[in-house]
């Protein structure tokens, strides 16, 4: 409802969304070479934890081929990336809903579980969509402070309030990288109140080496209210398609489905996605480069004195100074430079940058700005 605001004029919709601080995206390259005068091609961008290998082959013929038929609608129910994700993992396809990227989903999990004034657990430094969706739709949020950068589940599961409906836990964790190892889940889902839905965001779940990796599908089974969100956007190299999906039993699916958007997930979306879901050897690849390229990262951190956040993404978490406006100033000097990192002062980190693992040439470029820009 409309009121009036204190200086005579109109004011808007409701309070909490008023008190929203919009989602600012990392630079895009075009942005930073028409500010500072740079020619795109020399431009590294490692803001936004994209695969730097792009799009797979087997997706990219797949929307060549999708092309064709942009003049009708795509599929609402998604029929053969489901049936594909279903095979996957061994779930019926009422388990699954997709989503426009997993941004989607756990926006969706927020409005189809949660009344306005119940409230929401997350950790501090977790990812920035909690905070919004909370806030988007009247709930109260509960931030537990963080151990070591990463989320402390005996504190989250201390803070479920009676009227908490929803828990996210992040794993790998963005923007810090941290990671939480099976049991330690496992026993968090065991203790949380069965009317509390838990969201493990697991959109980093491609790059965890073998001895981290645990299988969750299996913890939806056991689960009446778990939800795992997962996305095409980051090891698949599907960013710029935005597709995501949950799998949850019907009971929190069929919430899901009957309030997203009849066509949330385009048609190009959905054959680049299916194609990308059996190429494993992209996948392969893509946490091999991940993995050596972190390792370029930690020798060029380590050799230049700086303090780090060991991480299990595709990114990793730098302190750039001692001082609060260490990351911005040090972001500024980069993008003189051409390199496009992450400041993560908006994660209350102002000290920190959140660099993306790039191609080898793209790491050492960063390394080499960043000496440069410390100096």
């Amino acid at each position: 409802m409309a009121e009036q605001g204190k200086h005579g004029g109109t004011v808007f919709g409701p309070d909490y969304v008023r008190a929203i601080s919009p989602y600012v995206a990392g630079k895009p390259i075009s942005e930073v070479a028409r500010e500072f005068g740079l020619d795109e091609a020399g431009i590294v961008k490692l803001a936004s934890n994209e695969n730097p290998l792009g799009m797979p082959v087997a997706a990219q013929r797949a929307v060549a081929a999708a092309v064709a038929d942009l003049g009708r609608y795509p599929d609402s129910n998604c029929f053969a990336l489901k049936a594909a994700l279903s095979a996957r993992f061994g779930v019926p396809e009422d388990w699954l809903t997709l989503g426009n990227g997993s941004n989607d989903i756990l926006e969706l999990a927020a409005h189809a579980l949660v009344e306005p004034g119940q409230s929401i657990v997350y950790a501090e430094y977790s990812f920035a969509v909690y905070a919004l969706a909370t806030q988007e739709i009247g709930a109260r949020a509960i931030e537990v402070p963080a151990r070591d950068y990463g989320h402390d589940l005996d504190a989250m599961g201390a803070a479920i309030a009676p009227d908490t409906r929803l828990v996210f836990i992040a794993n790998p964790n963005n923007p810090t990288g941290t990671f939480l190892p099976a049991a330690q889940i496992e026993a968090f889902l065991r203790a949380v109140p069965p009317n509390v839905v838990v969201v493990l965001d697991e959109a980093y779940n491609e790059y965890l080496d073998a001895d981290q990796q645990y299988d969750s599908i299996e913890w939806v089974r056991r689960y009446p209210n778990l939800m795992v969100s997962r996305t095409f956007s980051k090891a698949y190299g599907l960013a710029g398609l935005r597709i995501g999906y949950a799998v949850a039993q019907p009971a929190l699916t069929d919430l899901l489905n009957r309030i997203r958007q009849p066509f949330n997930v385009n048609s190009v979306a959905q054959a680049a996605a299916t194609a990308a879901l059996g190429d494993a050897e992209f996948l392969r690849r893509s946490a091999e480069l991940n993995r050596a390229g972190k390792a370029q990262l930690v020798e060029g951190f380590d050799r230049l004195g700086l303090e780090y956040v060991p991480s299990s993404g595709n990114f990793m978490l730098v302190r750039v100074g001692d001082d609060d406006g260490a990351g911005a100033r040090i972001n500024v000097a980069l993008l003189k430079q051409g390199v496009i990192v992450r400041p993560v002062g908006n994660y209350n980190l102002p000290r920190w940058l959140r660099v993306t693992v790039g191609l080898p040439e793209e790491n050492a470029a960063f390394i080499a700005a960043l000496e440069r820009a410390l100096a």
